[in-house]
This record gives structure tokens, sequence and C-alpha cells, in this order.
């Protein structure tokens, strides 16, 4: 029985007619390798930019209705034209798009889930011969609207893909090589990974490695898809393997450090302290399709029985939520302003090996301390530990952390030890 091997290329690997000969290649050797081929693209180069440009020349606060409508028109231009370099190789190849793969959505706007995917006529093509081309970072209603997943969405669209399809692995192909312990922009001695698990991935997509779309990674954990980041210009590296931490030999505490810098602190000063309070402020937020990341609400103040509640989000979402919280305030009775501060950085060390292993905190918060960074909020998971700076340090938290839990300069799945002293 033939394979099928999902494979999904990003907007750099499409920016041009020449690379998407060059993606012609890749996958028609992945065909005649014995395989079956699905493959899902970005829109070409920066093309989803550039339609956001327009939007916002148009309108300051565009509707996620006709927004979704106009993004996800560059996928149709991806599809098309790579389609046509395929048969012009003599392979036969078809493009589709969400509707016409039926893949099937919730009816949310700009942050869509993928609820189901029709597979009868994507089988019958692959049964026929077929190379298939599916437009990425695309969905559609039961009732026919069009919908998107958020940006980086065609990650999430592969691995779906590959669920629904009992994919033997779905590769993602990129213009990095892999999975860095950090990025590389920042520090340029970073090391890339041979393998890393679902948990760690899942956790550096949401601190802010920007390497996968955090719903690609948990589809795939969900779904055990086996997922491969590679780069489709360094064909001779096979990239980083993400697999079950299971499966995996954990010989760092740490593996890797992250930085966000889309992120915007929120603070609701004099907030009333009673019960339910901050279940209304927080449900009112999620009615509004609002994830709330970051949360600390300070102790009561004894004379007006108040306190503030702080909580980060993305800051594409920054206008919303404080429309949000306006109708709010007198409902829930608050008595103070709400404060927006936009220069911070979320800046996390992740890693599976923390796990009940002590001195991780310590030495992240000393390292942090000598730099002279001062922490603004902090966060914990089994895996991961995320604070809150200044943006100005965060470049210099993540060199700093980087250097203190060993991940430079070194290939760490063949490296052991424990946390060095402080």
């Amino acid at each position: 029985m033939r394979k099928i091997i999902v494979q999904k290329f990003g907007g750099t690997s499409v920016a041009d007619t020449e690379k998407i000969k060059n993606v012609a290649k890749i996958v028609i050797k992945e065909k005649e390798n014995g395989n079956d081929v699905v493959v899902v693209v970005s829109a070409m180069g920066h093309t989803t930019d550039y339609l956001v440009k327009m939007a916002k020349d148009l309108s300051p606060n565009p509707s996620e209705r006709e927004m979704d409508m106009l993004l996800s028109t560059g996928e149709g231009v991806s599809i098309a034209l790579l389609a046509m370099a395929i048969q012009s190789q003599g392979y036969d190849a078809v493009s589709y798009n969400a509707m016409q793969a039926g893949i099937l959505t919730e009816n949310i706007h700009s942050k869509a889930r993928i609820l189901d995917i029709k597979t009868d006529k994507l089988k019958q093509n692959l049964k026929d011969g077929k190379i298939i081309v599916i437009a990425g970072f695309q969905g559609v209603t039961e009732e026919g609207e069009i919908t998107t997943p958020g940006r980086g969405g065609s990650d999430t669209s592969a691995v779906a893909l590959a669920a629904a399809l009992n994919a033997e692995r779905c590769d993602i192909y990129t213009d990095v090589e892999g999975v860095y312990t950090t990025d590389p922009r920042v520090v340029p001695h970073a090391s890339k990974l041979k393998e890393i698990s679902y948990e760690e991935m899942l956790e550096l997509a949401h601190a802010g490695a920007n390497v996968l779309h955090p719903r690609s990674v948990e589809t795939a954990k969900l779904n055990n898809v086996p997922l491969r980041v590679r780069s489709s210009f360094k064909l001779n590296n096979l990239g980083t393997l993400i697999l079950g931490v299971d499966k995996m030999e954990l010989n760092k505490p740490v593996a890797g450090v992250a930085q966000d810098l889309s992120q915007a602190r929120i603070v609701v000063c004099d907030v009333p302290d009673k019960p339910g309070v901050a279940a209304k402020l927080f449900s009112k937020l999620a009615s509004e399709n609002i994830s709330v990341d970051m949360i600390i609400q300070s102790y009561a103040r004894k004379v007006s029985n108040t306190n503030d509640i702080a909580f980060t989000i993305d800051k594409s979402d920054l206008n919303k939520t404080l429309v949000a919280l306006e109708s709010l305030k007198a409902e829930i009775g608050v008595t103070g302003d709400i404060e927006v501060d936009e220069n911070i950085a979320k800046v996390s060390i992740v890693g599976a090996g923390m796990i009940d292993r002590p001195g991780v905190a310590s030495l992240m918060f000393e390292t942090l301390a000598k730099q002279g960074v001062n922490i603004r909020m902090i966060s914990t998971s089994e895996i991961k530990i995320s604070c809150l700076v200044d943006k100005a340090q965060s470049a210099q938290a993540v060199k700093a952390l980087h250097t203190a839990f060993n991940l430079d300069c070194c290939d760490i799945a063949d490296v052991k030890g424990d946390l060095p002293n402080v």
C-alpha cells in the first residue's frame, strides 16, 4: 500500500516562479519515491502583509469576515501556479481551495478551528495517481462562509490533512533548517535541534517561537502525526523531528529559549475583591474570542476591598479588549483605570527535562538579575517558565539565558549534564 506524505511550503518557499519550480521538484521527488503526495501551500512571499496593508488603508478596523475573504485569496494564486509547475514536468496535479477540499471549520472569523475534513474526493484523486495541491490558511463553514485560522494557519491545515488521511508523516518546509534552541537572529550561535517533543514545541510556539503555528503542533500531538521541520533550500539537511516525549532521551533540562514581542500587558485597577468578578471579566474576553496568557491578581486592599488584575494578550486583540473592558467596568464595579503597556516582552525557557529537576527557576531568575533585567510577571507550567520583562531588555535576556543553560554552539541532542553552578 502506498504511503501518503503531506508537504507544506511557506510563503518564502513559493515567493516567485523560480522558487515555485524548486518546490515542484521537491514534490515530484517525493512522488518518485513511491508515495502519494498532498501539498499545502501558503500565499506567495509577503502577499498577506500586502493585503493587510491595503485593507488598513481603506478602513482602520475592517470586519473580520471581509478580512477572511481578502486574505484567503493569496493561497489561490499559489496553488494554481504550483499545480501548473508540476504539470509542466509531466505529472498529473490538481489544485483545490478549502471548499473544494472539504476543510470544514467553526463559524468564527480570523481564528477558526478545523472541525472536519471530507476526504473521499482527496482519496479518490490519490488513487488516480494525482498530486493534490491544497490552499492552506483557509476553511469553510457548513453555511459556506470562508474562514481563516489566523496567521501561520497553513501549518495547521497541513497537519490536519495528514491526520485525516492517516499520512505517514507531515513535512513542514520553510526558510530555516529546523527548530533552534532560540532565534538565530538574536543568538547567532544557537543550535539546531535534531529532535524535540510535541510538548516542548507547543510551549515554544506559544512562547513566541515562530517556526510552527501552535495549533499545528497541538493537532500533531493529539493525532500522533509525525512532524518534521526542514528547509526547502537545503534538502541534504533532514531538519528537526517532532515526536512524543516518551520516545525521547531527555539529556538537558532546557531545550530552548523563546521571546514574544507581540504581547501587551493590561492592568485593570481597583477591581472589587469578591467572588465572581474575575469570572465575569475573563468570560467577557472569551466571548469576544480573545485569548489571555499570563494573569496576576494582587492582594486585596483592606480599606477599599479592591485589587488589581493584570494579564497579557496579543497586541492584535488590544483594541477589541479595551472596548470589552470598558463595557464591563460599570457592571462589575471597577473604579480605577485600565492601564496598557505595549513595551513588554515575554521571555521563556522550555524543556521537558525540567520536570522534577530543582534549580531551573532559581538559575533563570539569578541570570536575569545579574543582567539587571527586572521581572514584571511570572507564569509556569511543568515544562516552561515565562517572565515578562521590558522589551528593550528582551534580546539581552534571551542571550544570557541561552548561555546559562548551556545551549550555545553545541548539538544538544548529544550533550548530557546537570544544571551549571550559578
